[in-house]
């Protein structure tokens, strides 16, 4: 796991979580550059229930990020092309990661809307819409977490 989690500004934070959590953390910054995301804070993702040294002081509720995309005209041509001789299509796997980044970064906002600083239990799913379209949901538990005591 990545050491650095989401600062909304593609970037990475450390604010108010030691070395610790952050390796249990997921990094997927926003697209570089998106203005979309600027003026928010730091949002903890963990595929975790919990967060050892911190509590869960409210449940914010259930988050989620959706994308659907479809590869255009030329991309599927290639990958049909490239699917013939077998192997890895590079054209899809570059559409699914990018559609994963950008679920994070939905989700991420939509838990900032609800005043979560942070989303536990995070998980993907997928589907085909059709034989071109892909939908990616990222979903989570959105939560604020405090220091513990002790």
């Amino acid at each position: 796991m990545s050491s650095s989690f989401w600062d909304g500004r593609g970037g990475r934070g450390g604010r108010g979580f030691d070395r610790f959590q952050l390796e249990v953390a997921l990094y997927f910054g926003p697209t570089a550059g998106s203005a979309m995301y600027e003026g928010i804070e730091a949002m903890l993702v963990v595929t975790t229930e919990n967060v050892p040294g911190y509590r869960i002081r409210d449940v914010k509720g259930q988050v989620f990020g959706v994308v659907v995309r479809s590869r255009g005209l030329g991309g599927n041509i290639m990958a049909g092309l490239r699917s013939l001789a077998g192997g890895e299509i590079t054209e899809y796997t570059q559409l699914l990661e990018e559609a994963r980044r950008h679920a994070v970064d939905r989700m991420v906002k939509n838990a900032t809307l609800m005043q979560a600083n942070a989303i536990v239990m995070m998980r993907f799913d997928s589907a085909e819409i059709g034989q071109t379209m892909s939908e990616i949901v990222a979903y989570g538990t959105a939560v604020v977490l405090e220091k513990a005591n002790g």
